[in-house]
């Protein structure tokens, strides 16, 4: 597939999700008992307004204008409101209500479609034992990575989002500290998700194969931990089995966020990996800041080429996987879910990280936490002020915490448009 083709494809997937709005939902409940709090029926404190903007690009510009009155993302957009002076933060999603639920809250995961991983299983490995490796060499040189995700998400100079701007490196220093690399698919792990599917049944956005289904066709359908499991081997042992090569490209699909950062690290230094495990995931164009083709190298010999496709949330990775746009993507949990619970025929891998998203208000805010955000919420929706928040996407996970947390807490949620 070339590039122009990746291209269209990608036109008309963001296109489609334009016009479907929806493909964002949270995770399917594998197996064991939810513990979520039901969300309140009849929200009694107020109402507070949700600003879908797909994407978070705008968020800075809308808060620095007083567009909105706050704004939930990934990072580094978080730290970035923080850095410019425009915004605090009021709450990361650790502490979201209910109390202690999102403690150590899903983010990322790394999807397959099934039929790819079938056709071409030494290749997911090997992939998925890189994956294992970035994740590791993030959280043991946080410094070093950082550098390397400013260098791909701007090319070490300023994030600027209208007229924000602040350094790159300080944003992604501060946001890695709050992100958990992780690839473990463990049992706290899938609890968790099984808590986000519950969050989702009880807003109404779980409708399809994953609703009423019992635990095991859930699981079945939810994930494939086989390429993890291969990839361990492959870590503890450093002995990889070179993949048939692949004749037409691959394409993997990414976000241009913090979480994704596994992906950055592998690319940029891939001579690291090379030399630790004899798999690299070489640029063409080493000389980019953000390469969009590389060469997937397992003990020496290239067995693929590598097309890497960024979008502005995970619902238009998703279309792109319904599309075989993409075979492999790092995309939230809650739109790789929504997408198996369509019928898309993708499996969850294994976790890529956790946590990483906040909620920033404007500076000078009465708010320090979730209770006094609420108490703000009710005192401008009594005003007949509502307050409104930015959201990246309908269904991410960021518009699912928000939107959950809101519920839970008694108030009503609308959508606005400025």
């Amino acid at each position: 597939m070339n590039s122009t083709k990746v291209t269209a494809i990608a036109l008309f997937a963001i296109a489609l999700l334009l016009l479907s709005a929806g493909c964002t939902q949270p995770a399917a409940t594998p197996s064991g008992t939810t513990t979520t709090a039901p969300v309140s029926t009849t929200p009694s404190l107020g109402t507070v307004g949700i600003l879908y903007t797909q994407g978070v690009g705008p968020m800075p510009g809308l808060l620095a204008t007083n567009q909105v009155d706050g704004y939930i993302a990934w990072q580094p957009v978080v730290e970035a409101g923080v850095e410019s002076g425009i915004g605090q933060v009021a709450s990361y999603s650790k502490d979201l209500p209910p109390a202690g639920k999102w403690s150590d809250h899903p983010q990322n995961v790394f999807v397959v479609r099934q039929d790819f991983y079938d056709n071409n299983p030494d290749f997911v490995n090997a992939f998925s034992a890189l994956n294992i490796a970035s994740d590791q060499y993030i959280t043991d040189h946080p410094q070093e990575s950082a550098g390397i995700v400013a260098d791909w998400l701007a090319g070490k100079q300023n994030f600027t989002y209208g007229n924000v701007s602040v350094s790159s490196v300080t944003a992604v220093n501060n946001s890695i500290p709050t992100i958990r690399f992780t690839t473990e698919p463990s049992d706290a792990w899938k609890g968790s998700m099984n808590d986000f599917v519950q969050a989702q049944i009880d807003l109404g956005s779980i409708n399809g194969f994953l609703k009423n289904g019992s635990a095991g066709d859930k699981e079945s359908l939810l994930y494939n931990f086989t390429p993890y499991q291969n990839a361990q081997a492959i870590i503890a042992t450093k002995n990889v089995t070179t993949p048939p090569v692949i004749k037409d490209p691959v394409t993997v699909g990414y976000l241009m966020a913090v979480d994704h950062s596994a992906l950055f690290v592998a690319v940029k230094d891939y001579q690291y990996f090379n030399d630790t495990y004899g798999i690299e995931l070489k640029p063409q164009d080493p000389t980019k800041a953000k390469p969009d083709v590389a060469d997937f190298i397992v003990n020496g010999q290239k067995v693929a080429e590598v097309h890497l496709v960024s979008a502005s949330a995970g619902p238009a990775l998703m279309q792109l996987a319904a599309t075989n746009g993409i075979q492999m993507s790092y995309v939230g949990a809650p739109p790789a879910i929504a997408a198996i619970d369509q019928g898309i025929p993708i499996r969850i891998t294994y976790p890529i990280d956790n946590l990483g998203t906040g909620l920033v208000v404007t500076r000078g805010a009465p708010v320090q936490d979730w209770q006094s955000f609420a108490a703000w919420a009710k005192q401008r929706s009594d005003a007949g002020q509502p307050l409104v928040i930015a959201v990246p996407g309908k269904g991410s996970i960021q518009d699912v915490m928000l939107r959950y947390a809101l519920q839970n807490s008694g108030f009503a949620t609308t959508e606005v448009k400025i």
